[in-house]
């Protein structure tokens, strides 16, 4: 569902991403680690679509988002660490906006709306302005737009900012069932044990290389660690023990 091949992005002299190729099947969900400036975001503004790469490609269900780029993003969705959302419009008429550009059916579309705030706890805030939401409010008004058009792939920078623990498990329990249900979701986190936790597989960049790829079980296996993941990304990303 996701395929990068060859992926390369440098800023002057930075080189912040180098040669990435990562295969994601649909149904898979994904955990992107690396320390501080790893080239996790770069790497996800570059399939979102958001940054052109200097070389190599990206297909996002099969299409080529430079060259296909509105087919790509039609079929996905996006959660950046640092989201924008229209203050002066109520949850409902965002919503409604959201529906729009994705030309979601408007058949059911109420009900659907109504049923989501329902579960995100957002239903008595429906009329209120988005400026007048809590962060972890606005949060979770943003989960729900993103998966309202039902997209086939999902990016989140960072999923849990902001979100209380019954938040949180709320959206632990959405990822696994989305994923159940054949959606692709690659996201990036600082947050170890919720990797541990969720992914079926990890990858960890540093230094812009991908040095570390697999299950819990591969990647101790690669670094002779038997610990907690918070060991074994230590272990590789040390100074001088980062592999290419």
């Amino acid at each position: 569902m996701i395929r990068i091949q060859q992926l390369n992005k440098s800023f002057g002299p930075l080189h912040a991403v180098r040669n990435l190729s990562l295969d994601v099947p649909a149904g898979e969900l994904f955990c992107f680690l690396g320390p501080n400036g790893a080239g996790k975001t770069t790497t996800i503004k570059m399939l979102t679509g958001l940054m052109r790469p200097d070389s190599g490609t990206v297909h996002i269900g099969g299409y080529d988002i430079r060259t296909q780029t509105v087919d790509a993003k039609r079929i996905m969705g996006y959660i950046p660490d640092m989201p924008f959302l229209y203050e002066k419009l109520t949850p409902v008429e965002f919503l409604k906006f959201i529906a729009d550009l994705y030309n979601v059916p408007s058949s059911n579309l109420r009900l659907t709306i109504e049923d989501a705030l329902k579960q995100f706890g957002l239903n008595d805030m429906r009329s209120a302005l988005i400026g007048e939401l809590s962060h972890g409010m606005r949060q979770r008004l943003l989960y729900v737009a993103t998966f309202l058009h039902s997209p086939k792939v999902v990016f989140i920078d960072e999923p849990l900012i902001g979100l209380d623990p019954h938040s949180i498990r709320m959206i632990k329990n959405l990822l696994r069932a989305k994923t159940q249900e054949g959606m692709t979701i690659l996201l990036t986190t600082h947050i170890l044990a919720l990797a541990e936790e969720i992914a079926d597989r990890i990858g960890i960049i540093s230094n812009g290389s991908l040095i570390a790829l697999g299950k819990m079980s591969d990647l101790r296996a690669q670094t002779g660690v038997e610990g907690k993941l918070e060991d074994v990304f230590l272990k590789l990303t040390e100074s001088g023990n980062e592999t290419a």
